[in-house]
């Protein structure tokens, strides 16, 4: 059973909402194509974040958090 302090965040500062989406970003100057960093997102910062990650050309991909943990990790 998940206790609260298990609850995941937004990654947006100063935001303390439950986060329900992941953001996968590569900076390819500093990490392997296959690496990916995440930032976690609340349904109001998704697209602020993934704009920020985009303009830069990091961002990879976009999924919810229940789809990510889902997912088999390397």
């Amino acid at each position: 059973m998940n206790s609260p302090d298990d609850t995941v965040i937004c990654s947006a500062k100063g935001c303390r909402a439950p986060a329900v989406w992941v953001l996968a970003w590569n900076n390819p100057k500093l990490h392997t194509p296959d690496r990916r960093k995440t930032w976690l997102a609340c349904d109001e910062h998704r697209e602020h974040l993934s704009n920020f990650l985009g303009l830069r050309g990091f961002l990879k991909d976009v999924v919810t958090l229940a789809e990510w943990e889902a997912s088999p990790r390397p």
